[in-house]
């Protein structure tokens, strides 16, 4: 579905990402840890156009989307939901989600009403809120509505960058979970996290990277036997994680 061909991308004169590669399948959902400034989120924005790669080649279901601007990608089914949420605090919960569809509003817009609807069903704590101000959310709920806006672009790829940032670990099973099922619906999720414990438990394959590459591959399960890779990594031993 997905796969990254060595991979250069540059903050001018620094390398952010260095030979990377990798594949993530139809409706897997793939955890990207490591360490802050290991190049985790310019990865997930230069798959959603913010960065142009300095070398290597993106590729989306066998077609080259390297360096295609932001607008083109959403439309092939790319969404990215970024760490900082990004919503708009002024406008209300309904008309964020409209706008995560804004580049097929003018011709589906009955359609994008309906959609809206189904987010709702899959964030049930926003019901009832579509008229409210998204600024006069809680930070769980903002992210839902985050998440929820991603999805209104109906992705192929589903890009999110920290979502459990600063939230409750109640919110942030929450989410996890709605992640869990979304993957269900055959979408490819890639989930930047620094909440180890919550994304080896809904990640099907997980990435650690350091200083912009790739140091370890493999499946959760994998990583919570491997105590040296746990050290080395994640700083600490990872008990195994619940079930959800």
């Amino acid at each position: 579905m997905l796969r990254i061909q060595a991979l250069d991308v540059y903050h001018g004169y620094v390398q952010a990402i260095r030979g990377l590669s990798l594949h993530a399948k139809e409706g897997e959902l793939l955890a990207i840890l490591g360490a802050n400034g290991a190049g985790k989120s310019t990865l997930l924005e230069t798959l959603a156009g913010l960065h142009r790669p300095a070398k290597g080649d993106i590729l989306l279901n066998g077609k080259s989307i390297a360096g295609k601007p932001p607008e083109y990608l959403v439309r092939q089914g790319i969404s990215l939901v970024p760490e900082r949420r990004e919503i708009f605090h002024s406008l209300s919960v309904w008309d964020n989600l409209l706008l995560g569809a804004f580049h097929r509003y003018r011709h589906a817009k009955q359609e994008i009403h309906s959609d809206a609807r189904e987010i709702l069903e899959i964030f049930p704590a926003l019901k009832g809120r579509e008229r409210e101000m998204a600024g006069t959310l809680s930070g769980g709920l903002q992210q839902m509505l985050a998440i929820g806006r991603g999805l209104m672009a109906r992705p192929k790829l589903l890009l999110l960058d920290e979502p459990s940032v600063g939230l409750a670990p109640m919110v942030v099973r929450e989410i996890m979970a709605t992640l869990a099922r979304l993957k269900n619906t055959g979408v490819t999720i890639i989930l930047v996290e620094q909440n180890t414990r919550s994304a080896l438990r809904v990640a099907d394959s997980v990435l650690i990277m350091e200083r912009g590459r790739i140091t370890f591959s493999g499946s959760s399960g994998e990583i919570m036997a491997d105590s040296t890779v746990q050290q080395a990594y994640l700083g600490r031993r990872v008990r195994p994680a619940m079930a959800l």
